[in-house]
């Protein structure tokens, strides 16, 4: 596995408060003797009726992969559980933004929007 590849943290299943110590000591685990910078990812394609109880789970491993020196997104995050994040304010901070054609991620290279 490249330096430059994600390590990637599978989630699924229902989320209970108690299963935040848990995940935070398993993503631990995973970045021990990763490179500082290395991208971390918690996959949440398998989880079932997330909660909030998910949300602060999902708090924890960012502050987790921080702390440890490492960026930390969510992918796969289903409808329900973006809602939660954009609801409580953290959508920005744990969702990666959709890539634009090229990796672009929006907005325009004219040196004023509205002009070509």
């Amino acid at each position: 596995m490249e330096d430059t590849e994600p390590i990637v943290l599978r989630v699924g299943g229902p989320v209970a408060p108690a299963d935040a110590p848990r995940l935070c000591a398993e993503l631990t685990a995973l970045l021990d003797g990763a490179p500082p910078g290395r991208p971390a990812v918690v996959d949440a394609a398998g989880l079932v009726r997330p909660g909030l109880a998910a949300v602060d789970a999902l708090a924890r491993l960012r502050l987790t992969a921080g702390r440890l020196g490492h960026p930390l997104t969510v992918w796969n995050a289903p409808p329900d559980l973006r809602a939660l994040l954009a609801l409580t304010g953290l959508a920005d901070r744990l969702l990666s933004p959709p890539a634009g054609p090229g990796g672009r991620r929006g907005g325009t290279t004219a040196p004023r929007p509205g002009t070509t």
